[in-house]
């Protein structure tokens, strides 16, 4: 039975984002996110992760980790503090690559969703808000939402009623992208399971 990753919607305690990527290696987006390519720690639990930095330091930008790995194909970059996924998705994606952003919120602000591919910012949504799409490609997961009950066909009515729980329809939608994508990852990997660790913003002590 495949890990998905559905089952991130339940995580109560861990709020970083994860970046997905597909062609390279599990090292290459840490590089791409600013990390020192010969600057990885000896493997790290995700509980010893969230000892290396200050996250957040009022008026400037805390520290960022990330923890990588591979799964099914799919190179990951698990995130930490202030991390930089979310501003250098187009780069991780440059020269062909593919690669999905998760990151994970509460009911309000909502969860979102981005894909990027060959350097450019495809598509994104809010999870629970998927009637609002951007990008270069707003509609590319459209047929997917659709055919996964998350919207309806006409792409500006969601697919469930209003009085579903969030968390349900969380889990609905990261089914999509999981499907669409091929994406698993394993939930040993934020609790013992140990991936190497990269600075990629800040000075964080990477000293384990």
């Amino acid at each position: 039975m495949r890990d998905g990753i559905r089952w991130l919607v339940d995580l109560e305690h861990w709020m970083s984002s994860v970046v997905f990527a597909r062609g390279i290696s599990a090292q290459e987006p840490a590089v791409r996110m600013g990390g020192d390519r010969d600057a990885a720690t000896e493997p790290i639990t995700d509980a010893e992760a969230w000892g290396l930095g200050e996250w957040y330091r009022p008026g400037e930008h805390g520290d960022g980790v990330v923890r990588v790995g591979e799964q099914e194909g799919w190179a990951f970059a698990l995130e930490y503090g202030d991390s930089t996924g979310g501003d250098r998705l187009a780069e991780i994606s440059q020269k062909g690559i593919e690669a999905v952003h998760y990151v994970p919120m509460q009911e309000h602000p909502p969860a979102t969703v981005f894909h990027a591919r060959d350097g450019v910012e495809v598509c994104g949504f809010g999870l629970r808000e998927e009637v609002w799409r951007w990008g270069r490609e707003p509609d590319l997961l459209l047929p997917d939402l659709i055919s996964g009950h998350v919207l309806q066909p006409d792409g500006k009515t969601r697919g469930a009623p209003e009085t579903e729980h969030y968390t349900d329809a969380y889990r609905r939608t990261l089914g999509v992208i999981e499907q669409r994508f091929g994406l698993s990852l394993s939930p040993a990997y934020l609790k013992e399971a140990r991936l190497p660790a990269y600075a990629v913003r800040g000075t964080p002590d990477m000293h384990v």
